[in-house]
């Protein structure tokens, strides 16, 4: 039985990462050593860990969470945006706008690379509708 599941971000700096996820994104620490973080906010967990860290196979250290795509599902997008990017001023990767595949997002920049997708589901389009499994992705009711 799968008991959790949560990625694990590999940063070159975890203070920065700590910032990040426990400022803007508002996560609350649960777990906090120099070399690792973990955080949850809502019941939904997130953790950072330290590139450098022996409990990562030798081989892959010193690599960063570069790549990653992070999505945030938020009720209102909108009011996200203006708190993150106009009042915040986090570093936009991507405008905020609808998507025809059911969204209304924006992206923003974190630390290593990662990108905050924060979404709110829409109505998808016709096209994409019929895509879905039965009920899912039908947007707000």
């Amino acid at each position: 039985m799968l008991t959790s599941c949560y990625p694990v971000l590999a940063t070159g700096d975890v203070a920065a990462a700590r910032a990040f996820w426990t400022g803007p994104m508002g996560f609350q620490i649960t777990f906090d050593a120099d070399w690792y973080v973990s955080l949850r906010r809502e019941g939904h967990e997130i953790a950072v860990l330290d590139r450098d860290h022996p409990t990562i196979p030798e081989a892959y250290r010193g690599r960063s969470a570069a790549g990653v795509l992070v999505n945030l599902e938020v009720d209102d997008v909108d009011a996200e945006w203006t708190r993150l990017v106009v009042r915040g001023g986090l570093p936009v990767a991507l405008e905020l706008r609808d998507e025809d595949f059911g969204q209304r997002h924006f992206i923003v920049s974190g630390p290593d690379g990662v990108l905050v997708d924060v979404i709110t589901e829409i109505p998808p389009s016709p096209e994409f509708a019929a895509a879905f499994a039965d009920g899912v992705g039908a947007g707000p009711a």
